[in-house]
């Protein structure tokens, strides 16, 4: 069984349909003593990430996700749940601070900065990103199984990971173009997390989730 994790920050009942939709058994979990009967978690989310945290510790959720993730369980990060997993954001951070996440993936969480397409030649980039946009891998990944390279996902956010990676241990398996190239997903052991939305993103959305479900 999958369970969604309600933890006050987002609309989980899009995620749920879109996994009925694809023939799984996903619930939204309330409390926290439900986890133990899922295989498989899914942590969603939109809203600020200090927010996010704050949630997720005073419900009692930031050690179980930890805990399920240890226990080599499969979890699933959605747009905030993607930079809830690494170590720490900008967002509503004091200058050279960070915001604490759950550590569960090495490096930080940043904003846009405006300016970036500029340097290309570009426009100012319009932050948050909000639409349709392309997705390339050059590692094989699970979840991306029988889509095709530049397959259009739909993102919404102004803040996106930077991994702490070198060649010997690389984490992001899909990056996207926004004034330049960031991490678009990441699949660590039993950890896979994607910037974008799967529920919203039709078709190709649809795939991830039924390919995340036969995981």
């Amino acid at each position: 069984m999958i369970g969604i994790i309600d933890y006050k920050m987002g609309n989980l009942r899009s995620v749920q349909k879109a996994f009925e939709f694809v023939g799984a058994d996903a619930v939204i979990l309330q409390n926290v003593k439900d986890a133990d009967k899922c295989d498989k978690l899914v942590l969603p989310g939109v809203g600020a990430f200090g927010d996010a945290m704050k949630h997720l510790d005073e419900m009692g959720w930031t050690e179980v996700v930890k805990e399920h993730a240890t226990k080599g369980k499969v979890l699933l990060g959605i747009c905030l749940g993607l930079q809830l997993f690494f170590d720490g954001s900008d967002e509503g951070a004091a200058d050279g601070e960070m915001i604490e996440g759950l550590g569960l993936l090495e490096g930080k969480v940043v904003r846009f900065d405006e300016s970036r397409g500029m340097e290309a030649g570009g426009e100012r980039l319009k932050v948050p990103q909000m639409g349709w946009n392309a997705i390339s891998w050059e590692r094989e990944d699970p979840l991306f199984a029988g889509l095709s390279q530049g397959s259009h996902v739909y993102f919404v956010h102004s803040y996106f990971a930077q991994p702490n990676e070198d060649a010997s241990e690389v984490i992001t398996s899909a990056r996207a173009d926004y004034g330049g190239p960031f991490t678009a997903s990441v699949w660590k052991d039993n950890i896979w997390a994607m910037q974008f939305h799967p529920e919203k993103s039709q078709r190709v959305g649809l795939q991830i989730l039924k390919n995340f479900v036969s995981i």
